[in-house]
């Protein structure tokens, strides 16, 4: 089954509302992080993904349909880039020069939230906005429609679709222009050159080992998990890192390592339990956000904490692990020497809204 931008905060449904899961009385005042961990920004209404422009970070939040910039020497300092993208629509972005970026996803929100109104844009989209404009860039479901780059059957008998056809999770600014999009609808990453001409750049294969062995999918010829690319980040010696959340089945997850030039696979790192980001460091050493590790598998009791909800491995160049607890961390970013995560990207789901952070974790956060 192809998955989409919506499913993390699916998930959150299953593990807040189908669990009978409520915030606990003491859970806003654990939004405090350990002292290895730093709050640089707060009060963000789902904080999806972040990447890197200069000083700024540049975030998205998916709860308030808008993109934002945020100084990261200058703690609490955000500043609105784009709004009105619709509640859910805003994926990633990016700033390349005096343009914004944006990849638009299926919209949606919690049962629960405050309505806003639809997105006045398409969805499955790239946006660019420049001088107050924002117009579409790419269309990613119309490139979808005609490549279908992953083979899967993508209608049913009835003609309707089996599932998302394409639903963007992140983008980053490519090397020599344009974007590449991790489109965990369509299982593809794609690229979108300086112009607007969407291409195939790699297609992850669909998982068919542990809890994915034999699991139904769209048609029987394509039974296991799908892939569904989340993150990407550039990593040293021209490579290319690219997480996939393989169908939430627990440890399931992989990142793969590419040749950045070529798209072809160098090699895999697995045992990953729904990765929603990856960043990397200069030297080798990988981060990878699992937003709902620690997740209850069953109805949890009325003391529940959801800030106890998530984690950010870190695997050294060595292949060591360690990790550091963050609640329901959906995009991360190295920059400027440090690890930038966002915190609290699934707190509406939780049934707390405006509680999402973006945070600097240190090597002590690690353990």
């Amino acid at each position: 089954m192809r998955t989409t931008f919506r499913t993390i905060t699916a998930i959150g449904i299953a593990a807040g509302v189908a669990l009978g899961l409520a915030p606990s009385a003491s859970a806003h005042g654990k939004h405090r992080p350990p002292a290895p961990v730093t709050v640089v920004a707060s009060g963000l209404a789902g904080p999806y993904q972040v990447s890197s422009s200069g000083r700024d970070l540049i975030v998205t939040e998916a709860d308030a349909g808008r993109v934002v910039a945020i100084n990261r020497h200058r703690r609490g300092s955000v500043r609105t880039l784009v709004s009105g993208l619709g509640e859910g629509a805003a994926a990633g972005a990016v700033r390349i020069g005096n343009k914004v970026l944006i990849a638009t996803a299926e919209a949606g929100g919690p049962p629960d939230a405050p309505p806003r109104p639809p997105s006045p844009y398409p969805g499955s989209s790239v946006l660019v906005a420049s001088k107050g404009r924002v117009s579409q860039f790419a269309d990613l479901l119309a490139y979808e429609l005609r490549n279908n780059p992953d083979g899967q059957t993508q209608f049913g008998p009835d003609g309707a679709p089996l599932d998302a056809l394409s639903n963007p999770f992140s983008l980053l600014a490519a090397r020599g222009g344009g974007v590449l999009v991790a489109d965990g609808g369509a299982n593809v990453v794609l690229r979108v050159s300086a112009s607007g001409r969407v291409s195939t750049f790699f297609v992850p294969p669909v998982v068919t080992t542990g809890a994915c062995a034999g699991r139904p999918n769209n048609d029987a010829a394509s039974t296991g998990c799908d892939p569904v690319p989340t993150g990407l980040a550039y990593g040293p010696r021209n490579t290319l890192y690219v997480s996939t959340l393989s169908g939430e089945a627990p440890g399931q997850g992989r990142v793969y390592v590419l040749d950045a030039r070529r798209g072809t696979v160098n090699r895999v790192i697995s045992g990953f339990t729904s990765p929603t980001g990856v960043a990397v460091a200069p030297d080798g050493t990988v981060y990878v956000s699992e937003a709902l590790e620690g997740q209850p598998t069953s109805e949890p009791g009325p003391d529940f904490d959801p800030s106890t909800v998530g984690q950010v491995v870190k695997v050294s160049p060595r292949g060591q692990r360690t990790y550091a607890q963050i609640t329901t961390p959906t995009g991360i970013v190295w920059t400027g020497g440090k690890l930038y995560s966002t915190a609290w990207s699934l707190g509406s789901f939780f049934g707390q809204f405006g509680t999402g952070q973006i945070v600097a974790l240190s090597p002590r956060a690690f353990r």
